[in-house]
């Protein structure tokens, strides 16, 4: 523990900061990068606090709804982020001063963080220590961090699969969608995948395993594409996009089949999102569609790190990141989620130790 001496050394602290709040897509000019600095050194009196050097940070879909101005009716993924301030998400980082005795300097954690390089985290209570330091550090914003959670809760607790069961899957390379194919391969189920150009298509059936997949944009009837893919009907359908995939996919659910609402990135911060119009189908078929915040599943962390952590040492999870050097480079790389240039987990190198 530390926070007290002599005076503390002073960095340079680069961050991005929300220019103004965003009406639809997020674009670069909506952010900007800011130069400022920080303390070396927790503040004096701060009893139970972390300074937190970032190393990787995420970049995720989710962020795009705290970039807007919402009414307190609005449902929303997290509060709104303020103008003029960092804009936050999951980093992977080093302790470099703690007054919180259950961490020490030269610990690595992840948690939330503001998109900077240093953060001061005064509740540290939601900080993770990493356990497999001997995997890449970079896992843990996505695969062992909060999207891998995110596809294991949602597939396994809220999915249920069976053995022999047939799963579709839609932003099927994205971060979520790559390990919750995985996941239905290792639980014996059949996978199809949807991705957004035929280089994606090609990593779903070659790197992932997925039995089979395809090119949304290259369909013009996703109902005639699930129907030939999947003739037999879809016991799982694991939804990242919402809209029209969704829709098409109630028409080709199984009786008992679960449709599982990770994300809906097709639908975020239009100004007249797309309806849906099969929802009857889901009444004679007895289909449940339950969505879900991973929010709700940190109680299972333990449990799923172990077993993620093994899967990835025994070769049966691979991972694909699609890194950026440098913090300056951040507003590209998220506004580029939405036009689906990232392949794999897109995340941000912030220093490297």
């Amino acid at each position: 523990m530390a926070g007290g001496g002599e005076e503390a050394a002073m960095a340079r602290n680069k961050k991005v900061v929300l220019r103004r709040h965003v009406t639809g897509f997020p674009t670069e000019e909506d952010m900007e990068i800011v130069d400022d600095t920080v303390a070396l050194r927790v503040p004096p009196g701060s009893t139970a606090a972390v300074l937190v050097k970032n190393l990787y940070l995420s970049c995720d879909p989710w962020v795009c709804g705290c970039m807007s101005k919402h009414d307190d009716g609005d449902v929303v993924p997290a509060p709104d982020f303020v103008v003029g301030e960092a804009l936050a998400n999951f980093m992977v980082g080093k302790v470099i001063d703690s007054t919180h005795p259950e961490f020490k300097v030269g610990d690595h954690v992840w948690g939330m963080s503001g998109w900077e390089e240093y953060t001061l985290i005064t509740q540290p209570e939601s900080l993770i220590k990493i356990k497999n330091t001997q995997l890449p550090l970079s896992y843990y914003t996505g695969v062992l961090g909060m999207t891998g959670l995110t596809a294991y809760a949602g597939f396994m607790e809220v999915g249920r699969p069976k053995r022999g069961d047939s799963v579709f899957v839609s932003a099927a390379s994205g971060a979520v969608g790559q390990v919750v194919g995985q996941l239905a391969k290792i639980a014996g189920c059949y996978v199809v995948g949807s991705a957004g150009s035929d280089e994606k298509v090609n990593l779903l059936k070659t790197k992932f395993g997925f039995d089979d997949a395809f090119n949304y944009k290259s369909e013009t009837d996703l109902s005639a594409a699930l129907r030939r893919r999947l003739p037999d009907g879809i016991d799982i359908y694991f939804d990242n996009v919402g809209g029209a995939t969704l829709d098409a996919a109630l028409l080709h659910m199984r009786k008992g089949g679960r449709v599982v609402a990770c994300g809906m990135i097709s639908q975020y911060n239009l100004e007249q999102p797309d309806g849906v119009r099969n929802l009857f189908t889901i009444i004679p078929k007895a289909v449940r569609v339950e969505g879900f915040n991973v929010g709700g599943y940190f109680h299972m962390y333990s449990k799923f790190e172990e077993e993620m952590a093994g899967y990835i040492k025994e070769g049966k999870v691979i991972v694909v990141e699609d890194v950026v050097d440098g913090i300056e480079r951040a507003p590209a790389a998220l506004v580029g989620l939405f036009a689906g240039r990232n392949v794999g987990k897109q995340l941000v190198v912030v220093a490297r130790e």
